[in-house]
């Protein structure tokens, strides 16, 4: 099977209220959706969890039991695809850790989200929810 077939699986997680989503702004200024890769033989909530409290020192207190959505786009640094398996989830509270891959977070309509800059998959996540 060739290179292209396969993806890296990326977990992530919206906070949605009032029609709005929750984003963390990296250190390079683009913003993105919360979490990250998912290890081998991890659970999908696990993985959002632990990377939810690496990144941004926040607590996950729920987890919707299926994705909402699901988006590809290539890898930024290497060849390939990242396939983005989003679930809605709720935080403890909103009082993160500033990391390089948070260093500020800030609520979005799907519209505002086309004003920023964001990596591919948040650009897509918002033209997804613009539909």
């Amino acid at each position: 099977m060739q290179d292209q077939n396969y993806y890296r699986i990326s977990i992530k997680g919206v906070v949605i209220k009032d029609g709005k989503y929750l984003l963390p702004r990296e250190d390079n200024g683009k913003w993105e959706l919360m979490g990250g890769g998912i290890d081998h033989g991890e659970d999908p909530h696990d993985c959002l969890r632990r990377e939810i409290k690496e990144e941004t020192g926040l607590e996950v207190t729920w987890i919707s039991e299926a994705p909402l959505y699901f988006l590809t786009c290539p890898r930024l640094n290497k060849p390939g695809y990242i396939a983005n398996v989003i679930y809605q989830m709720e935080l403890a509270n909103y009082d993160f850790t500033p990391s390089d891959e948070c260093q500020e977070l800030g609520w979005f309509t799907p519209e505002d989200m086309k004003k920023l800059p964001l990596f591919p998959n948040v650009e897509k996540f918002a033209e997804l929810l613009g539909r």
